[in-house]
């Protein structure tokens, strides 16, 4: 089984990152291939970092038709509707699936994020797949995602201080990371607060996985139906 995994900002250290994250979640025989846009926002914060890169995002999924499914790397789900219109292989968002996983394991959970400019996007994406009743909220840590990329930073800690204030006045059961750019600390931080720490990469290699699996693909029928070919943008 072969996975792409698309990391839609144009950062290449963070695209190392997810992939080794991807790799680890990944069972054995299953092939990640962990890329990124050449061109695009260095970071995704907000909607309009989001827009920028959805035109780089979705050239990599025309030009790469071996992967069994796509995998989304950004926790905003950047693109993810216009991409499952151009491929009927299935297409995973790691918020999306975070979010499903975190509802099975918990009654109530929080997702801890970067800036507080991304809250709105995550609450709106919430709401659509139907599942903002069982978030107790979306908190940012104020820590920017190119942070995460620094070793002398104090993400770590700000993201932990966050997840600590989801416990005492969330009652959250589970936390649910909301940044691909995270995925390297959901194990640690599990154990250092006694709950499940969600990273939506490691989801969303499993349900790609269980996918691919059972044979599943996207729908042709409404709203991803493939686009007309004169509408496909140039694939240089």
């Amino acid at each position: 089984m072969r996975l792409l995994v698309i990391n839609p900002n144009s950062t290449a250290s963070m695209t190392e990152k997810i992939g080794a994250a991807a790799c680890a979640a990944a069972s054995p025989g299953t092939e990640i291939v962990a890329v990124n846009p050449p061109a695009g926002p260095v970071s995704i914060e907000g909607y309009y970092d989001e827009a920028m890169s959805v035109p780089g995002l979705l050239k990599v999924i025309q030009s790469a038709d071996d992967a069994d499914a796509v995998i989304i790397a950004c926790f905003d789900d950047t693109g993810l509707d216009a991409a499952r219109c151009l491929t009927d292989r299935p297409v995973i968002g790691i918020g999306e699936a975070a979010y499903h996983f975190a509802s099975m394991l918990a009654n109530k959970f929080s997702v801890v994020t970067t800036l507080a400019r991304s809250v709105p996007a995550l609450e709106h994406n919430l709401q659509k797949y139907g599942l903002a009743t069982r978030c107790a909220r979306v908190r940012s840590s104020e820590v920017a995602v190119l942070e995460l990329e620094h070793p002398g930073s104090d993400a770590r800690t700000r993201i932990s201080a966050e997840i600590g204030r989801a416990l005492a006045e969330d009652r959250a059961e589970a936390v649910v990371l909301g940044c691909a750019g995270m995925a390297d600390l959901a194990g640690r931080l599990s154990a250092e607060h006694g709950l499940p720490v969600l990273d939506g990469v490691a989801c969303a290699v499993r349900l790609a996985e269980a996918m691919v699996g059972l044979g599943l693909r996207t729908s042709r029928l409404g709203g991803y139906a493939p686009p007309p070919g004169q509408k496909l943008m140039a694939s240089a």
